[in-house]
């Protein structure tokens, strides 16, 4: 696993280094004359440095006790809710897994696993299973975007690892619903 790890992160790094490269020969030979298409051309890749090392700086690597292995999560990547006993995504969903899309798009690299989670209502096997669909609906919609279906991967953790372990309904909304981690391979 460390061996993966390790070879992942030199893949990210030689993409981002590759980049960087790329930049400077933009420079040095730009493709319009004047000083203001040349800070035109110059924007969009300073800013994609940005983005990259905005991005890379947002992962963290992360564990869950009990289950073997390690994976990456990023703050750019947000989570979805969803409403009691629903799997359907509201507007608001929507908006946010076309913001997650933006990204995964430019990270094409990238792959990543979508967990499913519910509150603590309802019985262990209808939990996971309402978990799978929540997983499958959010799937469904980033591949409507565009994304791979060979990038994403799907698994329902049901009522098993809250957001929040409070009992009360504002817990209960913070755990129903979709968490993205990016898969370390």
């Amino acid at each position: 696993m460390v061996k993966k790890s390790c070879i992942v992160m030199g893949v990210i790094f030689s993409l981002v280094l590759m980049g960087a490269c790329m930049k400077k020969a933009v420079k040095e030979e730009p493709l319009v004359t004047g000083k203001a298409e040349e800070q035109a051309w110059g924007e969009p890749d300073e800013g994609a440095a940005i983005e990259e090392k905005a991005f890379e700086e947002s992962l963290e690597r992360k564990k869950y006790p009990g289950i073997e292995g390690e994976f990456l999560e990023s703050s750019l990547l947000n989570d979805i809710h969803f409403g009691f006993d629903r799997y359907d995504l509201t507007p608001k969903a929507r908006e946010i897994l076309s913001q997650n899309a933006e990204l995964l798009h430019k990270h094409s690299q990238v792959e990543i696993q979508i967990e499913g989670h519910c509150d603590e209502r309802g019985t262990t096997e209808y939990n996971l299973a309402l978990g799978e669909r929540r997983s499958n609906s959010t799937k469904q919609y980033l591949m409507s975007l565009g994304i791979s279906p060979d990038r994403i991967a799907t698994i329902s953790y049901g009522e098993e690892m809250p957001a929040d372990p409070r009992h009360n309904e504002e817990a209960w909304a913070k755990n129903r619903r979709a968490h993205f981690i990016i898969l370390v391979r």
